[in-house]
């Protein structure tokens, strides 16, 4: 008898797992995080070595990951940084034309 409670304990925690994966949509979740992390890097390849050095020549030093300027002792790199804000704006462009799409299917009544 007490193997027949195990086998249903256990079947019920098996069962569990699965309603609450099918609940939270976890597996759509983990597949959602592993495309963001993929566009991430495509976004990041496409301002490295694509958009930057097409910038490169108007960046009076040259190279744009090296760009910098003095104040007194203080050297800040803004090439870099130019690098990232670029990165960040195509990021938050991708987001809100994404999150703009659902948000206009969920408001079309069914």
């Amino acid at each position: 008898m007490d193997n027949e409670n195990e086998k249903t304990e256990k079947k019920g925690i098996f069962q569990e797992y699965v309603d609450f994966f099918k609940e939270y949509k976890v597996i759509s979740l983990a597949i959602a995080f592993v495309m963001g992390l993929a566009a991430n890097q495509l976004v990041k390849s496409l301002v490295d070595n694509i958009i930057m050095p097409v910038l490169t020549p108007f960046i009076p030093e040259g190279g744009w990951k090296t760009a910098t300027f003095s104040i007194g002792p203080v050297e800040i790199g803004w090439g870099a940084f130019l690098g990232d804000i670029i990165y960040f704006i195509i990021i938050a462009s991708v987001v809100f034309i994404v999150v703009k799409k659902i948000m206009k299917q969920e408001k079309v009544p069914k």
